[in-house]
């Protein structure tokens, strides 16, 4: 199985089978099962469902693409929090569809949020799509594919499962198949309560459902298992996760008891339920980095309360206060949307205001776009014009590149520990790797001693020189 992990966002069915084996007691893939290809845009969520959908497929006898050119069945994993997220996907779609006139075999499928959120739409847009797929549905995708395959090329509408299952978290499967085997996600929650009045997530993944501490630390021990060396623990609200008497804190102490994993992040959460013990956590447990997103959406507690974010600028200042108190050298990012419903002037220079102040390390920006069936789409009009919202988006995204640009250039000099997680893309003698602050270090593939560099080693890396985005060292010594 391949799949190409693309930031569409940053940088975001019915299921009846509960008692389900774990994907690693499933068959491994034959020799000839059909080859599969799929691409994924969003946020982690979704990279961590394109990989749980990677083992479940490769479990059921499906061959790895290297590319949509050698593929049988292109999938394309989705998000709907952007209109922008959506219209790069009819346009990869109408592309992709290509692949099915040349070889009247291959089947194209939608999956993920998209499919849910734009059902009854999908089908005018993109009448080539074979397979609509929801964030619940994916147990029954394999029985999707075969169905599709078996039925003629024109057979005319799609199939169709995007019914949401209150109770699907996907017990006894993992991602360990379809990882890159050095960071591993585990989804410790489903769906969303917050109802923010621009945000479509809980019309399209559901209400919040958590995920059995037993499970969560099931997961955590494959991914060891299999030599991994982080784990990233994902929830819409990741921070709001309970179980019976099991708070987030004390579910991130005991994956800190998982040997194997020497690093643990999580993502994203919410403001209103930071509390002092996950803050705790963070400074104490060496295995949990120092390295918090924040999402902040607006500087102003005027637009705030019209998203219903339900925290006011004085508390998210005393968030990040009682944060950096406790964990001097934490580093922070953060999500700014631009232009949302009513607007002002003056709101727009508090975001501005609020973020210098903060200093975050970096920030994902965005301009409001509405999205079908939201309380704003129905209730709030959208009336901070185009121009204006791409004037402070640009405004926002200066500032942030120069408050990112000195964050980087003020480690310069330091000595980082790095988690080396791939080879550079654009220079195959270097690997790419992970700061325990989430900044991203390039370094040569071969140390000055001759010693050659792999993937999910960690190093020290003294920091010579940063961009706004990136830092490059020199290795010193191989932990």
């Amino acid at each position: 199985m391949s799949f190409q992990r693309t930031d569409g966002l940053v940088t975001l069915g019915k299921r009846t089978d509960r008692d389900a084996e774990p994907a690693s007691s499933e068959p491994a893939a034959t020799a000839h099962g059909p080859r599969v290809y799929v691409e994924t845009y969003g946020c982690q969520m979704n990279v961590a469902d394109t990989d749980m959908v990677t083992g479940l497929l490769t479990g059921s006898g499906y061959r790895t693409a290297t590319s949509a050119d050698d593929a049988d069945v292109i999938l394309i994993n989705t998000c709907a929090v952007r209109e922008k997220a959506e219209e790069r996907v009819y346009n990869r779609a109408r592309e992709l569809a290509a692949h099915k006139k040349r070889r009247a075999d291959v089947r194209l499928g939608i999956i993920g949020c998209m499919a849910e959120h734009l059902k009854a739409s999908i089908f005018e847009r993109a009448p080539y799509v074979d397979i609509l797929g929801g964030p619940d549905s994916y147990r029954r995708l394999d029985a999707m594919i075969t169905e599709a395959r078996n039925r003629p090329a024109d057979a005319g509408d799609p199939l169709v499962d995007v019914k949401l299952d209150k109770r699907e978290t996907y017990e006894g499967l993992s991602g360990v198949a379809g990882g890159d085997g050095v960071s591993g996600f585990v989804t410790i929650q489903r769906g969303c309560d917050k109802c923010c009045t621009f945000c479509v997530v809980p019309l399209t993944r559901g209400r919040e459902r958590g995920v059995a501490p037993r499970e969560v630390l099931r997961q955590v021990r494959a991914y060891a298992d299999a030599g991994y060396r982080e784990v990233v623990l994902l929830g819409q609200t990741v921070n709001s996760y309970a179980w019976e008497d099991v708070t987030f804190a004390g579910l991130l102490r005991a994956v800190a008891q998982v040997d194997g994993i020497e690093r643990i992040r999580f993502t994203s959460p919410y403001p209103v339920d930071f509390t002092a013990d996950v803050i705790d956590v963070i400074a104490n447990e060496p295995k949990v980095c120092q390295f918090v997103h924040l999402p902040l959406q607006s500087g102003s507690d005027a637009v705030l309360e019209r998203m219903r974010r339900n925290y006011t600028v004085a508390d998210f200042r005393a968030i990040v206060r009682d944060l950096r108190a406790a964990a001097p050298d934490v580093a922070m990012s953060s999500d700014i949307l631009s232009g949302f419903c009513g607007e002002t002037e003056e709101d727009h220079q508090q975001t501005l205001q609020l973020m210098e102040e903060v200093r975050f390390d970096s920030a994902f920006m965005f301009m409001y776009s509405e999205r079908s069936g939201t309380f704003a789409a129905r209730k709030l009009p959208d009336d901070v014009t185009e121009p204006v919202k791409k004037r402070r988006l640009r405004e926002i995204i200066e500032l942030q590149e120069r408050i990112s640009r000195e964050a980087h250039q003020a480690r310069v000099g330091k000595t980082e520990r790095v988690l080396l997680h791939q080879p550079s893309k654009r220079n195959p003698d270097q690997l790419v790797g992970r700061t325990d602050g989430f900044k991203a270090v390039i370094v040569p593939r071969t140390t000055d001693e001759g010693v050659e560099l792999a993937p999910g080693q960690f190093v020290d890396v003294v920091i010579e020189r940063a961009t706004m985005a990136t830092l490059f060292g020199k290795v010193t010594a191989v932990r």
